[in-house]
């Protein structure tokens, strides 16, 4: 189930996902700014949005996988 996951993520798929959901987070934080909790969100978009763009995968480590996209991809 693990590797399922870590494979997913790191396929251009998964890192379509990543863009999505950074995007969708940024949008909710944004259009809720001026409580404190949405520019909170606002700044954990990035957190995604960056991952999908410069293809790295943040839980790759903690899963067993490296954290570059690339590499993951070399290694399954």
């Amino acid at each position: 189930m693990k590797d399922a996951f870590v494979q997913f993520m790191v396929s251009p798929a998964g890192r379509a996902t990543r863009v999505a959901a950074g995007l969708g987070l940024l949008a909710l934080g944004l259009s809720r700014r001026p409580k404190p909790g949405g520019t909170l969100t606002a700044a954990l978009a990035l957190v995604p949005l960056g991952a999908g763009a410069f293809d790295v995968c943040a839980l790759g480590p903690l899963l067993g996988a490296p954290l570059s996209g690339a590499e993951a991809r070399a290694s399954l």
